[in-house]
Protein backbone atom coordinates (compact mmCIF):
# COMPACT_ATOMS: atom_id res chain seq x y z
CA UNK A 1 0.00 0.00 0.00
CA UNK A 2 1.03 3.75 -0.94
CA UNK A 3 -0.54 6.10 2.20
CA UNK A 4 -0.29 9.17 3.22
CA UNK A 5 -0.08 10.23 6.47
CA UNK A 6 -2.08 13.63 7.86
CA UNK A 7 -2.48 14.96 11.20
CA UNK A 8 -2.05 18.32 13.32
CA UNK A 9 1.37 18.61 15.39
CA UNK A 10 0.95 16.42 18.68
CA UNK A 11 -1.59 13.79 16.51
CA UNK A 12 1.15 11.17 17.24
CA UNK A 13 1.60 10.66 13.50
CA UNK A 14 5.56 9.68 13.97
CA UNK A 15 4.31 7.06 16.42
CA UNK A 16 1.87 6.14 14.62
CA UNK A 17 3.61 5.96 11.14
CA UNK A 18 6.25 3.32 12.84
CA UNK A 19 3.77 1.02 13.90
CA UNK A 20 1.44 1.37 10.82
CA UNK A 21 4.79 0.56 8.75
CA UNK A 22 6.24 -2.17 10.59
CA UNK A 23 2.38 -3.75 10.89
CA UNK A 24 1.96 -3.07 6.66
CA UNK A 25 5.35 -4.12 5.81
CA UNK A 26 6.49 -1.17 4.18
CA UNK A 27 9.09 1.56 4.84
CA UNK A 28 8.45 4.43 6.83
CA UNK A 29 9.41 7.56 5.05
CA UNK A 30 9.51 10.75 7.42
CA UNK A 31 10.68 14.01 6.06
CA UNK A 32 12.69 14.80 9.21
CA UNK A 33 14.36 11.25 8.73
CA UNK A 34 14.70 12.09 4.42
CA UNK A 35 16.48 15.43 5.83
CA UNK A 36 18.92 13.89 8.23
CA UNK A 37 20.08 11.47 6.51
CA UNK A 38 20.63 13.78 3.10
CA UNK A 39 22.65 16.13 4.85
CA UNK A 40 24.41 13.55 7.16
CA UNK A 41 25.47 11.49 4.20
CA UNK A 42 26.43 15.58 1.61
CA UNK A 43 24.22 14.54 -0.73
CA UNK A 44 23.34 17.36 -2.98
CA UNK A 45 19.96 18.18 -2.02
CA UNK A 46 21.06 17.52 1.54
CA UNK A 47 23.59 20.25 1.01
CA UNK A 48 21.08 22.95 -0.63
CA UNK A 49 18.56 22.43 2.47
CA UNK A 50 21.59 22.98 4.94
CA UNK A 51 22.46 25.73 3.04
CA UNK A 52 18.57 27.31 3.44
CA UNK A 53 18.67 26.00 6.94
CA UNK A 54 21.76 27.83 8.08
CA UNK A 55 20.28 31.07 6.49
CA UNK A 56 16.58 30.85 8.73
CA UNK A 57 15.48 29.79 5.55
CA UNK A 58 12.42 27.38 4.48
CA UNK A 59 14.18 24.78 2.20
CA UNK A 60 12.17 25.17 -1.56
CA UNK A 61 9.48 22.33 -2.06
CA UNK A 62 11.49 21.14 -5.24
CA UNK A 63 14.56 20.12 -2.87
CA UNK A 64 11.90 18.10 -0.31
CA UNK A 65 10.53 16.85 -3.40
CA UNK A 66 14.01 15.20 -4.71
CA UNK A 67 14.49 13.75 -1.39
CA UNK A 68 11.08 12.19 -1.57
CA UNK A 69 11.16 10.97 -4.82
CA UNK A 70 14.89 9.37 -4.51
CA UNK A 71 13.94 8.00 -1.11
CA UNK A 72 10.61 6.31 -3.03
CA UNK A 73 12.57 4.92 -5.78
CA UNK A 74 14.52 2.45 -2.97
CA UNK A 75 14.63 -0.97 -3.53
CA UNK A 76 12.29 -1.39 -0.27
CA UNK A 77 9.69 1.02 -1.13
CA UNK A 78 8.72 -0.64 -4.52
CA UNK A 79 5.82 -2.40 -2.95
CA UNK A 80 4.55 0.19 -0.95
CA UNK A 81 5.78 3.26 1.77
CA UNK A 82 4.22 5.33 4.35
CA UNK A 83 4.82 8.65 3.89
CA UNK A 84 4.83 11.07 7.46
CA UNK A 85 5.62 15.01 6.92
CA UNK A 86 5.05 14.65 3.08
CA UNK A 87 3.04 16.69 1.29
CA UNK A 88 2.69 18.97 3.72
CA UNK A 89 1.24 21.40 1.47
CA UNK A 90 -1.41 21.35 -1.72
CA UNK A 91 1.97 22.08 -4.18
CA UNK A 92 3.49 19.14 -2.94
CA UNK A 93 0.22 16.62 -3.13
CA UNK A 94 0.08 17.56 -6.67
CA UNK A 95 3.72 17.35 -7.19
CA UNK A 96 3.35 13.65 -5.80
CA UNK A 97 0.57 12.73 -7.63
CA UNK A 98 2.58 13.67 -10.83
CA UNK A 99 5.11 11.96 -9.86
CA UNK A 100 3.35 8.74 -8.81
CA UNK A 101 1.64 8.73 -12.03
CA UNK A 102 4.88 8.94 -14.25
CA UNK A 103 5.46 5.57 -12.78
CA UNK A 104 1.74 4.17 -13.05
CA UNK A 105 1.12 4.25 -9.76
CA UNK A 106 -1.21 5.87 -7.62
CA UNK A 107 -1.82 6.47 -3.34
CA UNK A 108 -4.16 4.09 -2.09
CA UNK A 109 -5.11 5.69 1.16
CA UNK A 110 -4.58 9.10 3.09
CA UNK A 111 -4.95 8.60 6.84
CA UNK A 112 -6.41 11.84 8.78
CA UNK A 113 -5.70 11.79 12.55
CA UNK A 114 -8.55 13.42 13.78
CA UNK A 115 -7.88 15.32 17.24
CA UNK A 116 -9.70 18.71 18.71
CA UNK A 117 -7.33 21.59 18.96
CA UNK A 118 -7.28 21.65 22.25
CA UNK A 119 -6.25 18.08 23.03
CA UNK A 120 -3.02 19.10 21.06
CA UNK A 121 -2.15 22.27 23.50
CA UNK A 122 -2.20 20.11 25.88
CA UNK A 123 -0.17 17.00 24.61
CA UNK A 124 2.47 19.46 23.57
CA UNK A 125 2.48 22.37 25.53
CA UNK A 126 2.54 19.81 28.66
CA UNK A 127 5.88 17.87 27.90
CA UNK A 128 8.99 18.46 29.74
CA UNK A 129 12.51 17.68 28.11
CA UNK A 130 15.64 16.27 30.14
CA UNK A 131 18.38 19.35 30.04
CA UNK A 132 20.91 16.77 30.56
CA UNK A 133 19.55 13.77 27.63
CA UNK A 134 16.43 15.20 25.50
CA UNK A 135 15.77 12.14 24.62
CA UNK A 136 13.92 11.73 28.05
CA UNK A 137 10.88 13.29 28.07
CA UNK A 138 7.82 13.57 30.28
CA UNK A 139 4.39 14.98 30.31
CA UNK A 140 2.68 17.13 33.49
CA UNK A 141 -0.41 14.81 33.16
CA UNK A 142 0.59 11.48 30.67
CA UNK A 143 3.33 10.59 31.73
CA UNK A 144 4.57 12.44 35.18
CA UNK A 145 8.01 11.90 36.67
CA UNK A 146 8.21 10.21 39.99
CA UNK A 147 9.49 13.75 41.24
CA UNK A 148 8.39 16.75 39.81
CA UNK A 149 11.10 18.55 38.03
CA UNK A 150 13.45 15.79 37.75
CA UNK A 151 14.23 13.71 35.20
CA UNK A 152 13.59 9.10 36.04
CA UNK A 153 15.78 7.87 34.31
CA UNK A 154 19.41 10.45 34.61
CA UNK A 155 17.93 12.91 37.68
CA UNK A 156 18.46 15.56 35.31
CA UNK A 157 16.24 18.96 35.80
CA UNK A 158 13.14 19.22 33.44
CA UNK A 159 12.02 21.89 31.57
CA UNK A 160 9.54 22.98 29.03
CA UNK A 161 11.29 23.93 25.38
CA UNK A 162 10.49 26.80 23.99
CA UNK A 163 8.99 24.78 21.03
CA UNK A 164 6.29 23.49 23.28
CA UNK A 165 4.99 26.97 25.04
CA UNK A 166 1.19 27.06 24.39
CA UNK A 167 2.14 30.25 21.86
CA UNK A 168 4.46 28.17 19.54
CA UNK A 169 1.58 25.90 19.62
CA UNK A 170 -0.76 27.94 18.60
CA UNK A 171 1.12 29.38 16.09
CA UNK A 172 2.04 25.67 14.65
CA UNK A 173 -1.33 25.17 14.49
CA UNK A 174 -1.93 27.71 12.56
CA UNK A 175 0.62 26.98 9.93
CA UNK A 176 -1.07 23.58 9.70
CA UNK A 177 -4.34 24.89 9.22
CA UNK A 178 -3.29 27.05 6.42
CA UNK A 179 -0.54 25.19 4.47
CA UNK A 180 -1.05 21.40 4.84
CA UNK A 181 -4.95 21.27 6.20
CA UNK A 182 -6.25 21.67 2.04
CA UNK A 183 -4.42 18.58 0.93
CA UNK A 184 -7.13 16.96 3.33
CA UNK A 185 -9.77 18.19 0.40
CA UNK A 186 -7.58 17.68 -2.49
CA UNK A 187 -7.66 13.99 -1.40
CA UNK A 188 -11.26 13.17 -0.52
CA UNK A 189 -11.90 14.45 -4.07
CA UNK A 190 -10.29 11.63 -5.14
CA UNK A 191 -11.65 9.39 -2.63
CA UNK A 192 -8.67 8.67 -0.87
CA UNK A 193 -9.36 10.53 2.55
CA UNK A 194 -9.59 7.70 6.05
CA UNK A 195 -10.10 9.63 9.02
CA UNK A 196 -10.02 8.20 12.27
CA UNK A 197 -10.08 9.66 15.98
CA UNK A 198 -6.49 9.92 17.34
CA UNK A 199 -7.66 10.12 20.92
CA UNK A 200 -6.83 7.09 23.51
CA UNK A 201 -3.90 4.47 23.88
CA UNK A 202 -1.84 4.16 21.36
CA UNK A 203 -2.52 0.83 20.78
CA UNK A 204 -5.91 1.90 20.43
CA UNK A 205 -4.98 4.50 17.66
CA UNK A 206 -3.11 2.06 16.04
CA UNK A 207 -6.05 -0.43 15.72
CA UNK A 208 -8.67 1.87 14.23
CA UNK A 209 -5.77 2.77 11.61
CA UNK A 210 -5.46 -0.82 11.12
CA UNK A 211 -9.38 -1.29 10.88
CA UNK A 212 -9.88 1.59 8.35
CA UNK A 213 -6.77 0.65 6.23
CA UNK A 214 -8.06 -2.89 4.79
CA UNK A 215 -11.12 -2.00 3.16
CA UNK A 216 -8.32 0.05 0.88
CA UNK A 217 -5.92 -2.86 0.36
CA UNK A 218 -8.03 -3.81 -2.57
CA UNK A 219 -7.50 -0.95 -4.07
CA UNK A 220 -3.67 -1.42 -3.97
CA UNK A 221 -1.82 -0.87 -6.76
CA UNK A 222 -1.72 -3.55 -9.94
CA UNK A 223 1.63 -2.22 -10.75
CA UNK A 224 3.11 -3.35 -7.44
CA UNK A 225 5.90 -4.87 -9.73
CA UNK A 226 6.95 -0.80 -10.40
CA UNK A 227 8.83 1.72 -8.81
CA UNK A 228 8.40 5.54 -9.09
CA UNK A 229 11.39 6.53 -11.70
CA UNK A 230 14.61 7.54 -10.56
CA UNK A 231 16.30 10.34 -10.38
Amino acid sequence: MRIVLVGPPGAGKGTQAAYLAKNLSIPHISTGDLFRANISQGTPLGQKAQEYMKAGQLVPDEVTVGMAKDRMAQPDAEHGFLLDGFPRNLHQAKVLDQLLADGGLRLDAVLDLEVPEDEVVKRIAGRRTCRTDSSHTFHVEYSKPKVEGVCDICGGGLYQREDDSEETVRKRLEVYHSETEPIIDFYKAQGLVVTISALGKVAEVTRRAMEALPQRAERASEADGRTVPGP
